[in-house]
């Protein structure tokens, strides 16, 4: 049927609670899902005891002590029991829609990725997955809140196995741009990429980021992401959830975006034509602002006495 992978942060106070609620949710959407967990953290083994995981200690790590992803993906590959995979941040919390939507994809397509919007929702407690309507509980609480995220968040990866070989970077989890590279990389190889954001309600249950020694901004902006970005090949191999060639519908069809990535390409053109409009105008007048002694600098000033003239108008 499926195989899901994740590794984890450890099983310690929120984390660990928000952990085994994704972890055991996953294991409940088919007799016949296989989910694999990598890594030694604290909890890990007893979580995988507890929930009949395979547990993979082993995880190759980057310069900075963070897991390499390449290693997980391929390790992963290579053990998985069924050749559909899917990994998954142990975040998120998955339901029948979710099944629903990869036998959809899996049957209209061989090779494919299929990735989707997350929700992000408030949940501080263990899910009672003893009551039978835990999943209606989950879903009205995901609703409410409404803050389902744009294309930058993508928490699940569903592909055909082979589809990410030897060729992946040396990436490092635990920060950001490798997840982007996953989708350029499909869309370079010309399989569908499925968006199934209408069809499957991920939560995302919200978390600090305390994991990181800089916190949010360490995670964005810090040496390892930047050396991610690097090892992607630069912005030029970044793509998001609005790059997708297909969307799977409520019906279970899939449909192409072509009409909707040409619109999302207008619509970046248009909101970054002033800076472009800005920047050809600093080009066309350079030497004249190299005469009279005017760089960028002394745009700069000009600009910020102006803004303070303005203000005390």
């Amino acid at each position: 049927m499926l195989t899901f992978f994740a590794t984890a942060k450890p099983f310690q106070g929120h984390s660990g609670i928000i952990q085994r609620n994704a972890l055991k949710s996953w294991t409940l959407l088919h007799p016949d899902v296989e989910v694999i967990l990598f890594g030694d953290d604290e909890g890990a083994a007893d979580a995988c005891r507890e929930f009949g995981l395979r547990h993979e200690p082993y995880v190759e790590r980057g310069g900075s002590g963070m897991k390499r992803i390449d290693y997980i993906f391929g390790k992963a590959q290579a053990i998985a029991r069924h050749d559909v995979l899917c990994y998954v941040n142990c975040d998120i919390v998955l339901m029948d829609d979710f099944i629903r939507a990869a036998e959809h994809v899996r049957t209209q397509c061989s090779r494919f990725l299929m990735v989707g919007r997350r929700w992000d929702t408030p949940v501080t407690e263990p899910v009672e997955f003893s009551d039978t309507s835990w999943r209606e509980k989950i879903r009205t609480l995901a609703l409410s809140t409404n803050d389902q995220r744009d294309g930058w968040w993508i928490d699940y990866f569903l592909f055909s196995r082979g589809l990410y070989r030897n060729e992946m970077p040396a990436f490092v989890i635990g920060t950001v741009r490798w997840d982007n590279w996953l989708l350029w990389k499909a869309l370079d190889l010309k399989l569908p990429v499925v968006d199934a954001s209408q069809v499957v309600l991920a939560v995302h249950q919200n978390h600090d980021y305390n994991y990181h020694p800089q916190g949010k901004k360490g995670v964005w902006e810090g040496e390892d992401s930047k050396r991610n970005l690097q090892l992607a090949g630069g912005w030029r191999h970044v793509r998001d959830i609005s790059n997708a060639t297909r969307r799977l519908t409520v019906r279970g069809q899939i449909r192409s975006t072509w009409l909707r990535r040409r619109w999302f390409a207008v619509k970046r053109f248009v909101l970054n034509l002033p800076s472009k409009i800005w920047y050809s105008v600093l080009d066309a007048s350079y030497a004249a602002r190299h005469a009279i002694g005017l760089n960028h600098h002394g745009i700069a000033e000009l600009r910020s006495r102006f803004r303070a003239r303005k203000s005390q108008d």
